[in-house]
């Protein structure tokens, strides 16, 4: 299984859904990563993604985008290839 990151902030209910969704995937670790702890984590998701809106989610080294593009790539039967490390 490939490494999942997430930037995540306080309070944020589409974070919880994707740390939910992602766990009903088998899913069992998620290096969270605070936004609201650390000013540079977020200067350095907004750099990295271009968002700034949380939560922020990578597959390995693929910035998926947030918990609508999670489960759009699930609804398109691509998410379970790309957890496994298999993109083309």
């Amino acid at each position: 299984m490939q490494p999942v990151t997430m930037y995540t902030g306080p309070y944020c209910p589409y974070c919880t859904m994707a740390k939910k969704f992602l766990k009903s995937q088998g899913i069992s670790e998620i290096k969270e990563i605070r936004v609201d702890h650390n000013p540079a984590d977020y200067a350095e998701m907004q750099q990295i993604t271009g968002q700034r809106s949380v939560p922020q989610i990578f597959i390995g080294s693929i910035h998926v985008g947030g918990f609508t593009d999670l489960y759009a790539l699930h609804q398109r039967g691509d998410l379970k290839n790309l957890l496994e490390g298999e993109t083309e």
